[in-house]
């Protein structure tokens, strides 16, 4: 063992990452053999427990992977000990797994694109991946989705239900069958780096999940090299990231975009992620995913906040909007146009979200704003403690508090 203290946020930070970069690898390994995720999942969340239970006073052991794997194994025989079929495949496992060229990369494309098999619905694909594959919580999901917990709880039942009846293969699809299931891959790890760039869990951001988004989008690159919306994806994720040092006070308050300092931006991860992006532009097979790097590439390049191109991001918009028409891109449109045409005509593009985003807590700080903007100030204090009661993240709270109070 690797004795060490976890009394500090830091030392937190990371035992929970040493488990989250084995416990994919292990479910895809428990799967893959089981034939059934819930089992396999169950496995692993028992292993998961242990570990945070055990660690912080044992200290990480030198194979973590191993250790979760014989937990896991072990309560899988004390499960399945009645199931004769269950017992001989638990009983047949070894770690690493026999094929050792195997990588945990293949192992968690393989789960992704199980996960993202056409027989389920598109919203189960996703929810059953961010589940099983990223870890993420069925309330960090509920809240992505803007659904309630208990829809996203029952997807994912039914999800893993499916796959197992069906006997739905755990592989990458061959290349003919990977543009059918492209655009769910690529919705999970969008909501996988939404998640870690501003979290809903508690925290700030979680570097973690950002990480795992760019590692996972990097790989599919390398996988479809001449997917246009892979590298646009991939662009967006490192071009938000290559911001994150100007995002946060020292104190953990978020620094609102106008109020960064751009010095502390990395200029280098601008440049080669736009270049990027242009790459994947110049196939002429325009995306959402490229739409969106590109309008934050506008906003990324800009040498001050006055610079900013705000006719060309309304452009994309527009664009983006005829792709993939949706409630809270109109609701970034409108903050757009307010500097085009001003906070009067944005606030009317923004009233006509209600129906659909009055749950939304960016909604209502978004109308906050605007109607601070038309000297409206009780109007925005009072949207301002509709989009507090909506957010859990601590950043956005803190800032939302001090323009609540002011």
């Amino acid at each position: 063992m690797t004795s060490s203290p976890y009394g500090t946020a830091e030392s937190h930070d990371r035992l929970a990452r040493v488990v989250r970069e084995h416990a994919g690898r292990l479910a895809a390994s428990l799967i893959q053999v089981t034939g059934d995720f819930s089992t396999a999942e169950d496995l692993v969340q028992d292993a998961v427990l242990v570990a945070l239970k055990r660690w912080p006073q044992e200290g990480i052991p030198e194979r973590p992977d191993a250790w979760l794997f014989t937990v896991a194994r072990r309560r899988g025989l004390d499960l399945l000990r009645r199931q004769e079929n269950y017992r001989r495949k638990l009983a047949r496992l070894r770690w690493p797994p026999d094929d050792g060229e195997t990588s945990e990369p293949d192992e968690r494309l393989r789960l992704i694109f199980t996960c993202c098999h056409p027989a389920l619905t598109q919203e189960a694909q996703i929810a059953l991946t961010l589940r099983v594959v990223c870890g993420l919580t069925t309330a960090q999901i509920a809240r992505a989705f803007l659904v309630r917990e208990s829809t996203v709880a029952q997807r994912i039942t039914r999800a893993k239900q499916k796959i197992t009846r069906a006997g739905i293969p755990y592989r990458v699809p061959d290349h003919e069958e990977l543009a059918g299931r492209l655009s769910q891959v690529l919705a999970v790890i969008y909501l996988l780096f939404n998640e870690g760039y501003l979290s809903t869990a508690g925290q700030a951001q979680s570097h973690d999940l950002a990480d795992d988004a760019e590692w996972l989008a990097a790989l599919l690159d390398r996988l479809m090299p001449t997917e246009p919306e892979v590298a646009g994806l991939l662009a967006l994720i490192r071009l938000h990231r290559a911001r994150t040092a100007a995002r946060f006070t020292p104190e953990g308050t978020l620094v609102r975009l106008e109020d960064q300092d751009r010095s502390l931006w990395d200029h280098e991860a601008i440049a080669a992620a736009a270049a990027l992006l242009t790459r994947a532009i110049r196939r002429q097979r325009p995306g959402p995913y490229q739409l969106q790097a590109a309008i934050v590439a506008c906003h990324a390049e800009a040498p001050r906040w006055a610079d900013t191109d705000w006719e060309q991001i309304v452009l994309l918009y527009d664009m983006l909007l005829h792709l993939a028409p949706s409630p809270v891109t109109r609701l970034h449109r409108a903050v757009a146009l307010r500097y085009t045409r001003g906070p009067r005509a944005a606030l009317v593009e923004v009233d006509d979200l209600a129906p659909e985003l009055d749950h939304y807590y960016l909604f209502h700080a978004t109308r906050a704003d605007l109607l601070r903007a038309l000297d409206r100030p009780d109007e925005a204090r009072t949207a301002d403690r509709l989009a507090l009661e909506l957010t859990t993240n601590p950043a956005e709270r803190t800032l939302l508090q001090e323009r609540a109070a002011s």
